[in-house]
């Protein structure tokens, strides 16, 4: 379930990639605005997705949930303290620090728009009536040498953060980063191999009673 038809798209040639389109069932929706009507489930898995239930009762979606479970049922959440971190503190290129102040500027631009981002859902979950059976930290810290992927991981979610962030950033960042992610550069992301990737998650496993 999304709100975005590629991501759908997206999913949906995975499953057919694999063999098991079959099985696999998407629905659009914007869960900010109404929830489809899904029936009773056994597992609902909610990865990095939670703190985008931006409604002005965030605890809603974890009712909606909760009753969407049948008893017994679990609910099992990823979310993430912050943006995975990639590069090393002096890229070779611009003022030392760059990394860290685009998470700066994202963090000031999402206090507003994804004020949820990084809550602790504990307490939320069992006052939507979970009992929660695990609560469990997670640290990624990746070192070199990594998969050939990771560049383009890299890129892809570095590109995502200058669309957010361009604004906030001095010109002489916004042309660092520019150049880190332009790929016939000969330093930038997709050809370094000093990348790594770090950040770190919380999973809840939470049952209906």
């Amino acid at each position: 379930m999304d709100r975005s038809p590629r991501l759908l798209d997206h999913l949906r040639g995975k499953a057919r990639a694999r063999g098991v389109e079959d099985r696999v069932r998407t629905v659009q929706a914007d869960l900010d605005a109404a929830w489809p009507d899904l029936g009773t489930v056994e597992l609902v898995w909610a990865s990095a997705s939670l703190h985008h239930l931006t409604d002005p009762d965030p605890d809603r979606g974890l009712r909606e949930i909760f009753e969407s479970l049948r008893p017994g049922g679990l609910l099992a959440v990823v979310e993430m303290a912050g943006f995975p971190r990639f590069l090393p503190d002096d890229v070779g290129r611009g003022r030392p620090g760059l990394e860290a102040r685009c998470h700066e500027a994202r963090a000031e631009a999402h206090a507003e728009s994804l004020p949820d981002l990084g809550s602790d859902w504990g307490p939320r979950l069992s006052r939507a009536g979970f009992t929660v059976e695990v609560e469990r930290p997670i640290t990624i810290d990746l070192r070199p040498p990594l998969p050939e992927p990771t560049a383009r991981y890299a890129q892809a979610s570095l590109r995502m953060l200058r669309s957010r962030i361009a604004g906030k950033l001095s010109p002489d960042d916004l042309a660092t980063l520019d150049h880190l992610l332009d790929s016939g550069g000969p330093d930038g992301v997709v050809r370094r191999d000093d990348l790594t990737v770090r950040t770190e998650r919380t999973l809840w496993a939470a049952r209906r009673p």
